[in-house]
């Protein structure tokens, strides 16, 4: 499956500063060790059943400035993101509107492709659809299978295969939740606790046995096709390597899906840990309210390009709050990012020294480089547009094209923000 173009990214003169990130399993901020000179990212994909709203596109944002400090710091990224192509919520949607559920998923990632190339989105590599990596999927069933780390349910007409937690030592590292809150999050995000035939309410389905009804595949347990978090285990270990840099997502993602993805792999490869450091960015709300389809209170990057909004304005809305955090996006929350980017453009013509450019820019380095403290670097740059309009510093013309062009090329390199 193809992704989306690349956006130009420079380098950007000066000292890079080496990131550092919360990682959900060790709950702590630390630096981000990188051995070589490639860094391996995983960022779980859409399921294709509607559109891509603003909160999908902040979590592509956050890793988008990951993927962006680690260039700045001279590393290759391997880059691996999936396409949830083949699931429930999309054979629903496309029964409820009467439409093939292969069409329906290719126009909405059709329309993702679209708005992370508005958005200046750095593409993954690898761009894999489910439907791809039925084959992989099903070698990692099987050696979960072979390893007793996974076992078919006691049922003749749907033998349905599941992995149990208790195949790897460490299981619930990535989340750190307790067993309430693995039995709550579970039955709410997609889990069949209440299965006949399972060993423990929270063993995760790997393989899905045919239903009349549904597509399915072969393989050597029987037709059916693959489970959410397996579906992740294979298409990353396989692009990535058993273990890799970083793995990341939405915080709903916590658990129980991250957690499953690297218990499974963890389990089938022998490893300890699937990820070095798992990164969780926090939902977006419209007016106080998450904003969620099962609500639908969304808000999507391609109306609001429609409608004249910068795509720029868009990012700088989304950074406004830390990618941690749950953020609220509104009205006032857009009007202030177009606000900002018409400011720092209107510097960018006067932007002062360059001496004065290149600490701004270090600045706005080592805020990013601190888990991406965009609110740092976003006052960094305000603080230094109001000193370049009020003073308009005087410079040569040559100087002050030397600092307009550094400027540009640092905030869209570093934040993917065009000035």
């Amino acid at each position: 499956m193809h992704s989306w173009p690349t956006p130009h990214v420079d380098s950007v003169p000066g000292t890079p500063v080496p990131l550092h990130l919360y990682d959900s399993a060790d709950e702590v901020v630390s630096k981000v060790d990188i051995n070589g000179d490639t860094a391996s990212m995983y960022v779980c994909g859409i399921t294709p059943y509607d559109s891509t709203h603003l909160g999908h596109a902040a979590t592509y944002l956050t890793f988008d400035l990951i993927y962006r400090q680690l260039l700045d710091n001279g590393y290759k990224v391997n880059y691996a993101q999936n396409i949830t192509d083949v699931d429930d919520p999309l054979f629903e949607r496309a029964e409820r509107d009467g439409v093939d559920w292969r069409e329906l998923g290719t126009s909405q990632i059709n329309l993702f492709r679209s708005d992370m190339e508005l958005l200046s989105v750095i593409p993954p590599q690898h761009f894999i659809g489910a439907m791809e990596a039925i084959d992989e999927i099903t070698v990692m069933v099987q050696k979960l299978l072979d390893v007793g780390a996974a076992y078919t349910v006691d049922d003749p007409e749907f033998p349905d295969v599941y992995a149990s937690i208790e195949a790897t030592d460490n299981f619930g590292y990535e989340s750190n939740y307790s067993r309430e809150q693995m039995e709550t999050f579970f039955a709410e995000r997609g889990g069949d606790p209440d299965r006949p035939g399972k060993r423990d309410p929270l063993d995760a389905l790997i393989w899905r046995a045919h239903r009349e009804g549904e597509p399915a595949w072969d393989s050597p347990f029987g037709p059916g096709r693959p489970g959410w978090h397996i579906e992740c285990s294979a298409i990353a270990t396989n692009r990535l390597g058993s273990t890799f840099t970083i793995q990341g997502g939405g915080s709903d993602l916590k658990f129980p899906h991250h957690e499953f993805s690297a218990a499974h792999a963890e389990a089938a490869l022998k490893v300890e840990r699937m990820a070095q450091v798992y990164v969780h960015s926090g939902m977006i709300g419209l007016d106080g309210t998450k904003m969620s389809k099962s609500l639908g209170n969304l808000v999507f990057v391609h109306k609001l390009v429609e409608a004249g909004v910068d795509p720029s304005a868009i990012r700088l809305g989304v950074y406004a709050g830390h990618y941690r955090g749950d953020r609220d996006w509104s009205d006032d929350v857009l009007s202030a990012a177009q606000e900002r980017v018409t400011h720092w453009r209107a510097a960018a013509k006067s932007p002062g020294s360059v001496e004065s450019v290149q600490t701004v820019i270090q600045d706005v380095r080592a805020a990013l480089a601190d888990d991406l403290d965009t609110p740092r670097a976003l006052e960094t740059l305000d603080a230094w547009a109001a000193e370049a309009i009020n003073e308009r510093a005087d410079t040569s013309e040559e100087s002050t094209a030397d600092a307009a062009s550094l400027i540009r090329t640092a905030v869209n390199s570093l934040l993917g923000v065009r000035l």
